[in-house]
């Protein structure tokens, strides 16, 4: 089952489409965005042992190369599609939950 992920940046306006594949080391990513930040990571070879720690991460390093916000979903959006395509998730349950979001809310006044 080949996977495409979308993120859906509602706080800044714009949809990015993540495609990937493993090739037994790397997860070759491809993103179509019209964000001019997340352009410049549209196309990165993410190598797998570098998807395992927030940290010391590839997919962090490129996205702070590229002077994405520090709210920005697509590195998110990335790394699940890098764990899906490595087999660290399982496309089934991807199938299954189809989504993942942030909501805001406003909280409710109390009347204590």
């Amino acid at each position: 089952m080949k996977i495409i992920v979308y993120v859906k940046s509602t706080i800044c306006g714009f949809t990015h489409m993540i495609k990937g594949n493993f090739d037994g080391q790397n997860i070759n990513i491809d993103i179509e965005t019209q964000c001019e930040m997340v352009k410049k990571m549209s196309s990165m070879k993410v190598p797998m042992l570098e998807i395992l720690d927030i940290k010391d991460n590839y997919v962090m390093d490129m996205a702070q190369e590229a002077r994405c916000c520090p709210g920005c979903l697509v590195p998110t959006g990335i790394l699940n599609l890098c764990m899906l395509e490595s087999g660290m998730i399982a496309k089934s349950l991807a199938k299954q939950v189809k989504m993942a979001y942030i909501e805001f809310k406003e909280e409710e006044q109390s009347d204590l």
